[in-house]
């Protein structure tokens, strides 16, 4: 690592800034020095300009994906290099109008009966039946899970809030299932290592995009073709009856 993304990763900690906002923020520099095939540091202010019509009129960025490219460089060049450059306070990503993508509750168990591990089905319909974002789910720990209130502790949420969700009996139960498979003392969703060995002394939970591939597989299997993701199932608004009514699909719940 190299002296001034280090400086970099020290300045988004001592703005309290979560493990992945710093995440996102340094690989938006690095993909910038990788771009311009030079160190940032060495980026001029009209170097920059054209990188953002770059991202705009080449690549075709979303709106979200540019705001994270903005938010990372702009930190980087306003408080690790302390230059305040117009062209950061200019950009402004397009506002977009598009229609969420939504999933009845009989297409989510389609895609649930298309997942072919159990740890993957258990943490999407974790997801799901609780509405969380797909971190809040990987990261699930032991101490996390409240049986007697049933409710689920979220540490470190969006914006490093934590808060608290209902948990339904029948995920709970599933839950509880799946945990006796690995008995892992920290982790609910333990990292499964090669052929799913070792996740009973798992130090680390699964990996995020080991879902994501997961999801998009059992979506393309199950013939559903709509542009949905993980995050379409935290914000279907069926979510919260989710679990009497995909009962009935039996293979999907039942293991």
């Amino acid at each position: 690592m190299t002296p001034l993304r280090q400086r970099m990763l020290e300045d988004l900690q001592l703005r309290g800034l979560s493990e992945r906002t710093q995440e996102m923020y340094v690989r938006a520099v690095r993909q910038l020095a990788e771009h311009y095939h030079k160190s940032p540091a060495r980026i001029t202010e009209e170097e920059l300009r054209d990188y953002f019509l770059y991202l705009k009129n080449v690549t075709h960025y979303s709106r979200s994906a540019t705001t994270i490219a903005l938010c990372g460089i702009k930190f980087f060049y306003a408080h690790t290099l302390q230059r305040e450059w117009t062209t950061l306070t200019f950009v402004r990503p397009p506002r977009e109008q598009k229609l969420p993508v939504i999933l009845s509750i009989e297409e989510v168990c389609t895609i649930l009966v298309h997942l072919k591990l159990l740890r993957y089905r258990v943490c999407l319909t974790t997801i799901y039946s609780c509405g969380l974002r797909l971190q809040e789910g990987t990261h699930l720990q032991v101490t996390d899970i409240d049986a007697a209130r049933l409710h689920i502790h979220i540490r470190h949420g969006k914006g490093a809030r934590d808060r608290y969700v209902p948990l339904p009996q029948r995920t709970l139960q599933l839950l509880r299932s799946y945990w006796i498979t690995h008995r892992n003392p920290v982790w609910i969703f333990p990292a499964p290592g090669r052929a799913g060995t070792g996740m009973s002394t798992a130090t680390q939970p699964m990996p995020r995009s080991s879902v994501q591939d997961a999801f998009r597989a059992a979506l393309k299997a199950s013939g559903i073709h709509k542009r949905a993701s993980v995050h379409t199932l935290r914000h279907n608004p069926e979510y919260l009856i989710m679990p009497s009514r995909c009962a009935k699909h039996g293979e999907s719940l039942a293991w």
